[in-house]
């Protein structure tokens, strides 16, 4: 597995508070602050993009002057790397990504559960929280297509605009998706046409839906990646990393498509591990992380997801684009997705047969 490390180099001494800015200003209790300091190092699991997660640790880093240390994982590879451990977690907190890998964790006994961080009032709704308090939303984006716009033009074709358009013959090879098996993302995919389509229909559509996919990716964000390239026609993602290409990367050919017949949204949380061996930083970060002074970064770094504080500054960039939370089907229901999520995925994988092993091969 390869490992993506950063490590960032204290810029106080570790007995020293930082001297925080204005925008550094983040509400933590002072003495939570100095047990966290005392501890001194920090460890986190990042499934938000690589470039935020790496601001966002250095920040946190900067203002407490504790060492901390990440690393990029999928939601999907980092549940089976904590159970693998068995208790003895590598990381602190996990940061970013997509919900139900973290119900899934919470179900396995993987997350704690055992502080309520004061800055979880600024959320907008207890949607954007687990029930049983054991992680705590910081974003939220829509599930759509992204389409290279110059592409379909120069083959006489028009972009999909529903989740049965994609199952037209002339799309065949033309798609790519993220893999079930490690991006949440990709979970997400299959929990939406189950509820949508009911569980049997779904199962036939994602099967009928793999004879037009060219490539599963590792990562949730990967078709996103290669749209404005052309490699990929069309991607099925998340619709603020479709932003990400154009504004940042100066690809004006992607387009952006949310389905009319219906889709759902992630909730990128921040959870703490069970058996953390750095319980006072983790809970700090936490704090962190629900605060402005952290979620304010990822429009800063490409990330232009929708915040879901209250005293957060939103992202112009998805009004700008006609992105609107309000087109999410109400009918998803995150509790059902968080019970069958694991069986849903592996019934999907059954249904492909012997096929699946190669198909699932990651980029």
């Amino acid at each position: 597995m390869k490992k993506f490390w950063c490590l960032f180099l204290a810029v106080a001494m570790l007995g020293c508070l930082a001297v925080a800015s204005g925008e550094d200003v983040v509400n933590a209790d002072p003495a939570l602050v100095a047990a966290a300091k005392e501890e001194g190092s920090l460890v986190v699991y990042g499934s938000c993009e690589e470039d935020y997660l790496n601001a966002a640790c250095q920040k946190f880093q900067k203002i407490y002057g504790i060492q901390t240390v990440c690393q990029r994982l999928s939601t999907g590879e980092v549940p089976v790397k904590i159970e693998n451990e068995g208790g003895n977690p590598s990381a602190d907190v996990w940061f970013g990504g997509t919900n139900s890998p973290y119900d899934e964790a919470a179900a396995k006994g993987l997350l704690d559960n055992s502080y309520v961080p004061a800055n979880a009032s600024h959320l907008i709704s207890d949607l954007y929280k687990d029930p049983n308090g054991y992680w705590y939303g910081i974003y939220t984006g829509i599930l759509g297509f992204m389409v290279n716009k110059n592409e379909l033009e120069s083959m006489g074709l028009e972009a999909p605009a529903t989740w049965d358009d994609l199952l037209k013959e002339e799309y065949k090879g033309l798609i790519w998706l993220s893999n079930y098996n490690t991006a949440g993302t990709a979970k997400l995919v299959v929990n939406l046409l189950l509820q949508l389509k009911g569980h049997d229909e779904g199962i036939k559509y994602l099967v009928d839906l793999d004879k037009n996919i060219q490539i599963y990716t590792k990562s949730g964000s990967g078709p996103s990646k290669n749209v404005g390239t052309g490699e990929c026609i069309i991607g099925i993602g998340f619709l603020h990393d479709g932003i990400t290409q154009i504004l940042d990367n100066g690809y004006d050919n992607v387009g952006l498509v949310i389905p009319a017949d219906g889709t759902s949204c992630e909730i990128g949380p921040v959870a703490i591990f069970k058996g953390a061996k750095h319980p006072n930083a983790a809970r700090l970060f936490m704090e962190f992380a629900l605060s402005p002074a952290c979620v304010e970064l990822a429009a800063q770094n490409g990330s232009y997801q929708f915040l879901v504080l209250d005293n957060a500054k939103q992202p112009e960039a998805a009004a700008q684009f006609g992105l609107d939370l309000g087109a999410v089907w109400s009918g998803y229901s995150f509790a059902e997705a968080t019970k069958n999520s694991a069986q849903n995925v592996q019934d999907v994988i059954n249904a492909l047969g012997d096929a699946a092993d190669d198909r699932f091969k990651t980029e």
